[in-house]
């Protein structure tokens, strides 16, 4: 699959993500709905920096890791420079340790600000031509 289509099939696949997570969060919390609201972050934060690697890769650029992904999306202006989107990778490695309530009550509480992030990863992407059925902007 040619890295064009890779990066258009991710972004689909991570706006079905973000899609999922805006439901969740607009239902009545929880327990259950807090979980559920902290997991499907979890799959739009691996999607999204899987994202943000393939589009570095073929800006010519490798990222090995999440926070590699996020600096070098930084660099290439996909992503404004915005600490926000370092700490979202801290709640990312905070997620398998919900059994805490309060930390559990602490990453949903930080869930829609990631959400717009999330949100605006797309758009960028989206205004690129990166939407599936779009082809790259001359």
């Amino acid at each position: 699959m040619a890295r064009e289509d890779k990066l258009k099939a991710q972004t689909a696949l991570l706006r079905r993500a973000v899609e999922r997570l805006e439901v969740a969060l607009s239902r009545p919390k929880d327990e259950f709905v807090r979980d559920s609201a902290i997991q499907r972050f979890e799959f739009c934060f691996e999607l999204a920096w899987k994202v943000l690697q393939t589009y570095l890769e073929r800006e010519g650029l490798e990222a090995r890791s999440p926070r590699s992904a996020i600096r070098g999306a930084f660099q290439v202006g996909l992503l404004p420079d915005d600490a926000q989107w370092l700490e979202m990778l801290e709640l990312r490695n905070l997620t398998s340790h919900t059994y805490d309530e309060a930390l559990a009550e602490k990453i949903y509480a930080a869930l829609p600000g990631a959400l717009q992030r999330l949100q605006d990863l797309l758009h960028r992407l989206e205004t690129q031509g990166l939407a599936p059925g779009n082809s790259q902007p001359a």
